[in-house]
């Protein structure tokens, strides 16, 4: 007969969802959620702490491993990185913000279906490349952007990244998600493949993409309405035309000398 499966355990992702939205620290975070899980399990704290002690042994390699690409992504702005993406983008006269993120959604989901997830990333890709390309591409059309605009903008370059990311890797077949709902089916009675777990992703990852191009075409849409007017100009007579803004031309309108009726 098979036994009761106890859900209490679960307890400790709740704890770091209330952790994170109350923005405490992130390993303080996750430090508390693994206690709770421990002990809504029923684990003795030597086993609790015996567990938190292994699992740290076993990832002390990591910090390395983040750290030495944050370093070189550091020097890399530091060198004007971030400028270059810019400026190279503002040469694409067709680029829109939201164009651009649709393609980083595509390259990434794509890229991470078949089990590159390390070639994108929020320090490593988002913060240094794509939102500043995003800006540039937003800030070619409509010149100087607003704080919220510039914000709005990172945050959906770096949701872009998620996305594509979280339901691109589910159709990755050796992806540690699809393993363990392997195992979890298997201990609950239930036989499955993983390359059919893989395989029925791919319309989850295909919805997801079509759902959030969608959102990102209407990013542009919403740009257009918001900032649209600034690349209006005044034109003799009162009347407005696209083009540049007024201040480029009047300092290309030659400027008269001149005293008395001359002036």
């Amino acid at each position: 007969m098979q036994s009761t499966v106890s859900l209490w355990p679960l307890i400790g992702v709740a704890v770091i969802v209330v952790g994170f939205m109350l923005r405490f620290n992130p390993m303080l975070i996750v430090a508390v959620a693994a206690v709770v899980t421990g002990v809504a399990a029923g684990f003795p704290p030597g086993k609790i702490l015996a567990a938190i002690g292994t699992g740290f042994v076993k990832t002390r390699n990591i910090p390395l491993i983040l750290f030495l690409p944050l370093a070189v992504i550091g020097l890399l702005e530091r060198h004007g990185l971030r400028e270059r993406a810019q400026i190279w983008i503002s040469t694409i006269k067709a680029a829109t913000a939201g164009r651009l993120l649709i393609v980083y959604l595509l390259v990434r989901e794509l890229t991470a279906a078949v089990g590159l997830t390390g070639l994108g990333g929020h320090p490593q890709m988002v913060r240094p490349l794509i939102a500043p390309m995003a800006e540039g591409a937003a800030e070619n059309r409509y010149g100087k952007l607003p704080d919220a605009v510039r914000f709005k903008l990172r945050a959906y370059a770096a949701s872009a990244d998620n996305v594509g990311l979280f339901f691109g890797e589910d159709v990755f077949v050796a992806f540690g998600a699809i393993v363990l709902m392997v195992t979890l089916l298997k201990e609950a009675g239930v036989t499955v493949q993983p390359i059919h777990v893989a395989l029925w992703a791919i319309p989850t990852a295909v919805c997801a993409f079509v759902i959030h191009a969608a959102r990102l075409w209407l990013l542009d849409r919403a740009l257009e309405r918001e900032l649209g007017g600034a690349r209006r100009r005044p034109l003799a007579g009162g009347d407005v035309a696209d083009g540049e803004a007024p201040a480029a031309r009047a300092a290309e309108t030659p400027v008269q000398h001149g005293h008395g009726d001359e002036a």
